[in-house]
């Protein structure tokens, strides 16, 4: 005994604390931008069937005691089962119903061969003392008969449950219906605070959650339990503590492997306890006379691990989204109240079946129990909770794209710049409209409500895995890549708001620059340039940036939530375009005018939300407008600052935005884009479009030009050679919604600084507008050198891979950009 409570505490301890760290490392490798680990989990799962399994075989093998061998040989099979599901999180997290398909099958597949190896293994109750545990019951029934217990006899016999009781599924017991009333209190909290995914993505949750729940049956079946049944009648106490311990640590080895890195964090606590619940129900079983069997193990632990499952997206447990109350909170929130209701049903059908003895449960009693949880479910689900389905989208990528190869020569300046845009828009209008014919209308007759794009020419649509299988053979067809959707949440995020005040004179990343010397020597503020944000979206009202907004009907869109004006919760937008073009000392070019687009949504994107604000920017379209019909390029703006990056796990792959960015730079707009924050390793500039030739990439310095450590490093993918320039992004002071301000860092914070430079240079030269590839030059030729890192080890990243061509001279490019 003292063996087996050691082992179990080795088993949680080891259990929590790597499965905990494997999501932390997950984390960190997402944070970091490097390439995802993809043998962490099954390395993970070789050292859990070796460091696990070594000390609860030898507790299946070397005991006397039959309910401590029937302990080790439980956990072995718990930990084996674990071993072989940690293997499936080798596939990515962004095809997750791939994901669910294989847990269903591969739990289904354990528990046929699992079943059939513990029962020649003889764990089911046989002849010999846990099968004659229930033979003193027997001397009972004459007792029970006699007659004057004759009128008791109906109530005591319940013939009619004896007849039905064998149709299992079809007519449950009193157990098995309790146990599933348990299954549907310990699901509201997801019900309350999570949102399903799609139809597939649902279904296979649920089927994956009823295998699991038939491993779980499997190993925690009736002869499982007979193990723990002692005396006459058998001692209830002794079965629900020592047997629910016992079945506590086994359901923690099943939790473990159930979901994707993350998704199974919840049900570390959530379903221990269940144990416990679980036993207090055998015990009432047994004391009836009418042993129970697995089918109540199956129902409560299905239902347990549901919740997680299916009300749950794993991409979007992480700690990208812990800084407010986002998915992660409301995770824990979750997890919290299932432990609490756990602990709960535990107590209470310990306390209330204890008491019942001899008494088998009533099946009315059990009938409304279970019609009260699924009342509560469908109160919650259609009340506070999130009711629908929020799947993921699919992003059909076509082989033909526009061919802009043989534009006509433009005039310089603007009326050359609005020439070529409406050219370049008119050809990816009409190559999009002539290829998509036919699959938009296969789309459409099969209601996967197509969106086309003619930026890219693509179309977003739903569905699921089939659905992709079918689109990837068709012959116009070049790639399909999922196009991520967040799930909504039971509360809005809390704005993020800043809590410092506006800089007394220009702020030191202004000076640095020289950005100041410009408007105070050239009198070049910006005036008559246009800057386009993509971003988390901009507070239109702060003081610093409100009187620079273009106004009009097509100066504002938001593809996610459809808001009319300029709005902003996060602050990430906000704070970045204030850079750029704000007031009050914060911003490079105070008098550039600026239009705005929603692209990330609670700090995350996906392929057609990046490329619907792309396509906004090259011909802006009123609120409500058809961007195919409606565009209108004349009014697109002249320099584009986007601090973001698409990574694999919101779906894009490397030359996704590839046409995108090549059209706008056919177009004449130029486009500024952040590095990222995953240095300082070399070529961790990974994601686009940082990684495009036509884009000018943007890494950070400090205050003293050395570049940061968290600034990305060249090359780039295909070796080409990045950043392109380097600006201050360490501790920059711009605004934040509500109109306050606040210090932030990154490569985010660089990347709208040199788009408020080429606004000074188009506004102090507008035979400059449009001309991209001169103004590139330019500001290369003008940039001044970042200071060598002193911590910079030896055999590191080039000078050229860390800093480009060296740190913006406002003052300079707009001095060449004069004469």
């Amino acid at each position: 005994m003292v063996l087996a409570a050691l082992v179990g505490l080795w088993t949680v301890g080891f259990v929590v604390v790597g499965q905990a760290g494997g999501w932390l490392v997950d984390q960190v490798v997402l944070a970091t931008g490097l390439h995802r680990l993809v043998g962490l989990w099954p390395g993970l799962a070789l050292g859990t069937v070796v460091v696990l399994g070594t000390p609860t075989l030898l507790l299946a093998l070397l005991p006397r005691s039959p309910a401590v061998r029937t302990t080790g040989r439980v956990w072995l099979a718990g930990t084996l089962s674990l071993g072989v599901l940690l293997l499936l999180r080798a596939v990515p997290p962004v095809h997750h119903e791939a994901y669910l398909a294989l847990l269903a099958g591969t739990a289904a597949l354990l528990a046929l061969v699992g079943g059939r190896i513990l029962r020649r293994a003889g764990l089911p109750a046989g002849p010999g003392r846990s099968a004659g545990t229930q033979q003193p019951a027997e001397p009972r029934q004459p007792a029970q008969v006699q007659q004057p217990a004759e009128p008791r006899q109906p109530a005591q016999v319940q013939q009619p449950a004896e007849r039905h009781r064998p149709a299992g599924p079809w007519r449950p017991g009193a157990v098995t219906l309790l146990a599933a009333a348990a299954g549907l209190l310990l699901l509201l909290p997801w019900v309350w605070v999570g949102a399903l995914g799609g139809l597939l993505e649902t279904a296979l949750a649920a089927l994956a959650a009823a295998a699991v729940g038939a491993l779980a049956g499997v190993l925690l079946d009736a002869g499982f339990w007979a193990r723990f049944t002692v005396g006459t009648p058998p001692r209830a106490a002794r079965l629900v503590l020592v047997g629910g311990l016992v079945a506590g640590v086994a359901l923690l080895l099943l939790a473990a492997g159930t979901g994707q890195s993350g998704a199974q964090l919840p049900a570390l606590f959530t379903l221990p306890p269940v144990g416990f619940v679980l036993a207090a129900l055998h015990a009432a079983a047994l004391r009836s006379g009418r042993p129970s069997g697995s089918a109540a193990t199956r129902w409560l632990v299905g239902l347990g691990v549901f919740g997680p499952l299916a009300y749950a997206d794993p991409e979007e447990i992480t700690l990208l989204l812990a800084d407010s109350r986002d998915v992660p909170f409301w995770v824990a929130v979750a997890t919290a109240a299932g432990l609490a209701v756990a602990v709960a049903l535990a107590i209470g059908y310990g306390v209330v079946l204890g008491r019942a003895r001899g008494a088998h449960p009533a099946r009315r009693v059990a009938v409304a129990a279970v019609a009260v949880g699924l009342a509560a479910g469908a109160v919650v689900g259609l009340g506070p909770g999130q009711p629908g389905l929020h799947g993921e989208r699919l992003l059909v990528v076509l082989r033909e794209q526009a061919d802009l190869t043989d534009l006509p020569a433009a005039a310089p300046g603007r009326a050359g710049r609005d020439a070529r845009v409406t050219e370049v828009h008119r050809r990816l209008v009409d190559t999009a409209e002539r290829t998509q014919v036919d699959l938009r209308r296969e789309l459409r007759r099969l209601r996967l409500a197509p969106t086309p794009y003619y930026l890219v020419n693509a179309i977003e649509t739903d569905g699921g895995p089939a659905v992709r299988a079918w689109l990837s053979r068709r012959p116009e067809v070049a790639r399909v890549l999922v196009s991520q959707r967040l799930r909504p949440l039971p509360a809005a995020v809390p704005a993020n708001r800043g809590d410092q005040s506006a800089p007394a004179g220009p702020a030191w990343n202004i000076s640095l620059i020289g950005a100041d010397r410009v408007w105070s020597e050239f009198g070049v503020t910006g005036a008559g340039v246009v800057v386009g944000s993509s971003d988390s979206g901009v507070d239109g009202a702060h003081p610093a940036l409100s009187a620079g907004f273009r106004g009009g009907d097509d100066s504002w869109y938001d593809p996610w939530a459809g808001t009319p004006a300029p709005t902003d919760r996060s602050g990430h937008g906000t704070h970045t375009l204030g850079s750029a073009v704000g007031r009050s000392g914060i911003g490079v070019a105070p008098d550039a005018r600026w239009t705005g687009c929603v692209n990330l949504n609670r700090n995350l994107g996906s392929p057609a939300r990046y490329l619907d604000c792309l396509q906004f920017m090259l011909a802006p379209f009123p609120v409500g407008g058809d961007p195919f019909r409606d565009g209108r390029p004349a009014r697109a703006p002249d320099v584009l600052t986007n601090s973001w990056g698409c990574p694999p796990i919101e779906g894009c792959d490397p030359g996704v935005l590839r046409p995108a960015t090549a059209a706008l730079e056919a177009a004449g707009i130029f486009v500024v884009a952040a590095a990222g924050n995953t240095g300082p390793s070399c070529g961790s500039i990974e994601d686009p479009p940082a990684t495009y030739p036509d884009v000018l990439t943007v890494g950070a310095v400090d205050r003293q030009r050395q570049v940061t450590i968290f600034s990305s490093r060249g090359p780039a993918a295909g070796g080409a050679a990045k950043p392109d320039l380097v600006a201050p992004g360490a501790g920059v002071l711009s605004a934040m919604p509500g109109g306050g301000y606040a210090t932030l860092d990154g490569t985010s914070m660089a990347t709208p600084q040199v788009a408020g430079v080429v606004a000074l240079m188009w506004s102090a030269n507008p035979d400059l507008v449009g001309d991209v590839d001169r103004t590139r030059q330019l500001l290369r030729d003008t940039a001044t050198p970042a200071r060598p890192d002193p911590d910079q080890p030896a055999g590191g990243c080039p000078g050229a891979d860390r800093a480009g061509a060296g740190v913006v001279d406002a003052y300079a490019a707009v001095q060449a950009a004069r004469g």
